[in-house]
């Protein structure tokens, strides 16, 4: 985004620039991309509100005095940034490093997965990932907020949720029973070992090949005396502890008709149905990926022992973590490639890589598996440029390269 506002500047264009979307704040279009456009830049809530905006921005009279409202609000925004800013300052990264997560790896409890490579499940029965859909997000993508299931029965929002959750039961009764989606997934496991902040993934226990290079980044923002700076490259053994550790890997994929499904509700012009039959889908791939991980801590032997009730699975309350690249504890998209190849994920479940490492189909998820008792998910946070630098060094990228792929996450502006 902020990319896109400096081109617009650089080919001389004056209508405003205005940013939405899940991924996008007030505070971050004030402080990273306002500045970089002069013409204009309104952040919009959603949808609904992009027809008032749009308004005061077409009408003459109004345009004035709406976009000097704006960048009065924004020119707040960035003064609160900077003091906050001020208030929490960045470690350098050798002493956010000296920070780690402190492990003992000679009585850390280290399981072996019964088998190593990847390993595809193809097609999953789709009644075998029903039971772990989570509601919740659900909910949320039609704006209706609350705890599932306590938001059926809420006052405001209780009548209309319950009509939703019962329209798209049936619609999931009828894409289950027609195999109207194809679930597929590959999952996998190698020896590795941590190296610095890289995770280096080799062919077998011996270690003699290295297959891929993982990297991560670690928490640079300073916190108090007993928290510490988490990288996830804190919860493999070290190369040099003298433990063999393993990390995991999975694609999963619910998408496969998800489009076409859509596309016969749009001929219908059932748009209702068709948000629903692609909304279903990503419950479906994130289902998935939940069946997935507990089969994956059953091949690693402890997850044999969970005693878990849906619920309890479905918050999480389980040992290990799967994080994804593009997501807060490794922010940066391009690992997925590496992912991919280690995976085999193309061949294996029809799941393709955009130039930008989106997932098509979009009802996919892909990540890690980490085993670690002590693995726990976190946001890396700002990072400074002595990071940026240190990681397109051990990545062999141009900084601004890094930069481009980690703008969100930067705690400087760059050149």
């Amino acid at each position: 985004m902020v990319h896109v506002a400096r081109e617009m500047k650089r080919a001389g264009f004056t209508v405003p620039l205005l940013i939405g979307g899940a991924t996008t704040s007030p505070a971050h279009t004030a402080v990273k991309i306002a500045p970089e456009y002069g013409s204009g830049v309104v952040h919009v809530l959603d949808a609904s509100r992009v027809v008032n905006v749009a308004s005061s921005l077409l009408n003459p009279d109004s345009k004035p005095a709406f976009l000097a409202e704006i960048v009065t609000r924004q020119e707040r925004q960035r003064e609160d940034f900077a003091a906050r800013r001020a208030r929490q300052p960045l470690l350098p990264l050798k002493e956010a490093r000296r920070r780690r997560t402190p492990v003992d790896w000679a009585a850390t409890d280290i399981p072996r997965p019964e088998f190593l490579g990847p390993r595809v499940f193809s097609p999953v029965p789709l009644e075998e990932i029903v039971p772990f859909i989570d509601w919740g997000p659900f909910f949320s993508a039609w704006e209706l907020h609350g705890r599932f299931p306590d938001l059926l029965t809420d006052p405001a929002v209780g009548p209309e949720a319950t009509k939703l959750y019962d329209d798209a039961r049936r619609l999931l009764a009828r894409i289950v029973a027609e195999k109207r989606f194809v679930a597929k997934a590959v999952i996998g496991f190698w020896p590795a070992a941590a190296i610095g902040d890289d995770l280096e993934v080799y062919a077998d226990e011996e270690r003699r090949r290295v297959l891929t290079t993982f990297h991560c980044l670690r928490q640079q923002l300073a916190k108090p005396a007993g928290q510490f700076n988490h990288s996830l490259a804190d919860f493999v053994a070290p190369r040099d502890s003298g433990r063999v550790d393993f990390i995991g890997g999975f694609a999963v994929t619910t998408g496969h008709g998800v489009d076409a499904f859509a596309t016969e509700f749009r001929s219908r012009h059932d748009d209702y149905s068709a948000i629903m039959a692609q909304a279903l889908g990503d419950r479906l791939a994130e289902g998935l990926a939940e069946l997935m991980h507990k089969r994956a801590r059953e091949f690693c032997g402890f997850g044999r022992a969970e005693n878990l009730a849906m619920e309890e699975i479905i918050r999480e309350k389980y040992r290990g973590i799967r994080p994804a690249p593009g997501y807060p504890a490794c922010p940066d998209h391009t690992e997925k490639r590496r992912l991919f190849d280690l995976l085999g994920a193309e061949a294996a479940t029809g799941i393709t890589l955009t130039e930008s490492f989106a997932m098509h189909p979009a009802s996919s998820v892909s990540g890690f598996y980490f085993n670690h008792s002590e693995a726990k998910y976190f946001a890396v946070g700002k990072l400074g440029r002595d990071q940026i630098e240190d990681y397109a060094r051990r990545k062999n990228l141009a900084v601004a390269e890094a930069e481009k792929w980690l703008a969100p996450y930067l705690d400087y502006n760059p050149a």
